[in-house]
């Protein structure tokens, strides 16, 4: 029988993430550095496969969507005309005695320092631009300063042009990429949640204002539900905020937050948003540039409307790691409770997805046939191949998180034979070496 545990704390989900070489503190050796972090061998698959099953529901099985990787070091202009050179800003408050630096909207009050306690000792708020600055040539002065990219979009809309024609697109259709973005976070928090690097999967979608363009809007908010659902999120841990009109940007036809609960509480994952002309015309009137669209057919020439869907692939890694955890107690035919730590991946996400070991390690015709094996299955599964005590085997295999556990045993030596064991119920099928890997690709 096995009892499900209560909801995971961050500090299970930091210490399994560092354990099993999911995530690491960045410069750790150094002391780290605030807001930055590697992904370990097994984070590192994980965070591909997020992206890779974005990628492939978003630009593979579509017609209408075309791929696209801009740089990340732009022009300056481009942060001008975005407004992020005027605009993006944080509110950021120093206190004077302690010497820590806050976000003044993250502070439920400015008369008294939360770290410190100290009253009366916290600054007035002031801007803080959020983006990185860099320079670019051999001088390092006013000339050379330009920014490294906030968000990836930027560098679709100012290419726009070039984008429709050599790829031959009219409108409706999309430009996708997912590439990495820099924002200087006052207050960096919540393990990978809050960073100042990071990687955004971003969906830029051009219709013609013809009248269809809601429907287009709500359309892709409904595929951004099902692609939740397709891997496994739980439904009442996500949620679809629909903003109002005094919430969303003057120019934005309608807006939608994906937000999803978090250990701390409801977290953004994504933004769905109608943003109208105003990207297009903001780089059309700085630049000079014509980005309008011209319809050959039609002989017509108008400026597209955008549909926007941009998510965070590390925010969106992290929440897959989190809602996968389950801490359970099993308890046996004898009434024996033992804890078991596993990660409810779906199948296409999770890092590894068969684990291959033999019964006896000092058995060399068990170690012979279990590498055999995985080396027969590494070209259409994710596999692992480990030696050692079977039960910590199979533990070690549930913590990170993999479906499937294939156990080589004296009957393998018979019959051919092999033990599957499955994660999420830990029964057990015999299944015979040729039929295996019809066995896990109907199952993976």
């Amino acid at each position: 029988m096995i009892e499900n545990g209560s909801r995971v704390t961050m500090e299970e989900i930091t210490a399994l993430a560092k354990r099993r070489g999911f995530i690491f503190p960045s410069s750790e050796i150094y002391g780290g550095i605030g807001g930055f972090f590697d992904y370990g061998p097994l984070g590192a698959v994980l965070k591909r496969n997020v992206k890779d099953a974005w990628w492939r529901e978003t630009v593979e099985l579509r017609d209408d969507v075309v791929a696209f990787d801009s740089s990340i070091v732009m022009h300056p202009s481009t942060w001008v005309a975005s407004g992020h050179v005027a605009a993006f800003h944080d509110k950021l408050v120093d206190c004077r005695n302690c010497k820590h630096r806050f976000r003044a909207d993250h502070l439920s009050s400015l008369a008294k320092c939360p770290d410190c306690g100290m009253t009366g000792s916290l600054t007035e708020p002031r801007n803080f631009n959020l983006m990185m600055t860099t320079n670019v040539g051999p001088l390092e002065d006013s000339a050379s300063l330009t920014y490294l990219r906030p968000e990836t979009a930027q560098g679709i809309f100012v290419n726009f042009k070039n984008i429709y024609q050599s790829a031959r697109k009219k409108p409706p259709f999309g430009v996708a990429q997912i590439g990495k973005s820099f924002r200087n976070e006052i207050t960096p928090g919540n393990f990978t949640f809050r960073v100042r690097e990071f990687e955004q999967a971003e969906l830029e979608y051009f219709v013609p204002d013809d009248g269809h363009d809601l429907e287009c809007y709500e359309r892709w908010v409904v595929a951004r539900k099902q692609w939740y659902s397709d891997y496994g999120i739980k439904p009442e841990r996500l949620r679809f905020y629909e903003l109002t009109e005094q919430e969303r940007p003057h120019y934005a036809r309608a807006g939608t937050d994906v937000e999803y609960l978090f250990p701390w509480g409801w977290g953004e994952l994504e933004s769905i948003a109608h943003r109208g002309t105003y990207d297009l015309d903001a780089h059309m009137k700085l630049s000079g540039k014509d980005l309008s669209f011209f319809d050959e057919a039609t002989r017509a020439k108008y400026t597209p409307l955008l549909i926007e869907s941009s998510a965070g692939m590390d925010r969106t890694t992290l929440t897959m790691l989190i809602d996968a955890y389950d801490n359970e107690t099993i308890v046996d035919e004898g009434g024996k409770e033992s804890k078991r730590t596993v990660l409810r991946f779906h199948p296409k996400i999770a890092p590894v997805q068969t684990g291959i070991f033999p019964l006896a390690r000092n058995k060399p015709d068990l170690v012979e046939r279990a590498q055999a094996l995985e080396r027969a299955l590494r070209p259409h599964v994710r596999t692992q191949y480990d030696e050692g005590n079977v039960g910590q085997l199979y533990r070690r295999q549930d913590e990170i998180g993999t479906p499937f556990c294939i156990m080589v045993d004296y009957q393998t030596i018979d019959d051919g034979t092999v033990t599957v064991r499955h994660r999420d119920s830990m029964k057990q099928d015999r299944v015979g070496g040729d039929a295996l890997a019809g066995y896990l690709a109907e199952r993976l």
